[in-house]
């Protein structure tokens, strides 16, 4: 079982963030949703309210994987919060998971995260030069760095992120048991 931290903040696309809260629990990863907002109850960017389990002050042990969902204003907040920016830094310089869905891949790109790597994004959010490749794909997996489209690639994504975590297999499994595909 791996520590999932996905980070919530006013605006945040609800599809992309629940979805794949979802079905990482459903595989059995710990799951914490984090509230970047200074509260736990956070209001998507169509007006859906969700309660957090946490926010970010009360973040301890360092996670497997960390995911920004995307969304406006949403993904404005995540790139502004200098915390959040700085546990990013820390994730990726000891070469740990790091996804980002929709708009928030441009939070990766500001990071120069996405310097020399296959990576995708919202048609327009990231600029493809700061890619070693941008690509159109539902899904760009590159290292340590899992980057997708938007809310039609939300369980792709969320597969994919299983997929990293605890092999094929159980991704498989997991898309049969929500008959996907």
């Amino acid at each position: 079982m791996s520590l999932v931290y996905v980070f919530f903040a006013d605006g945040f696309e609800e599809v992309e963030a629940l979805t794949t809260v979802d079905l990482l629990r459903r595989a059995g990863e710990d799951v914490r949703m984090v509230s970047i907002m200074g509260r736990k109850n956070v209001t998507g960017s169509h007006n859906i309210s969700v309660d957090c389990d946490m926010v970010f002050e009360e973040i301890g042990k360092t996670a497997d994987l960390l995911v920004l969902p995307g969304g406006l204003p949403g993904t404005d907040h995540l790139r502004a919060h200098r915390e959040l920016n700085h546990l990013l830094m820390e994730q990726y310089n000891d070469g740990r998971l790091l996804a980002a869905i929709c708009a928030a891949p441009s939070v990766f790109a500001g990071l120069n995260f996405l310097k020399g790597r296959k990576a995708t994004s919202y048609p327009g959010c990231v600029d493809p030069s700061l890619c070693g490749e941008y690509v159109e794909d539902a899904v760009a997996v590159d290292g340590n760095i899992i980057t997708s489209r938007g809310v039609g690639t939300a369980i792709p994504f969320a597969l994919a992120l299983i997929g990293v975590l605890e092999g094929q297999e159980e991704a498989d499994k997991i898309a049969a048991s929500i008959v996907y595909r």
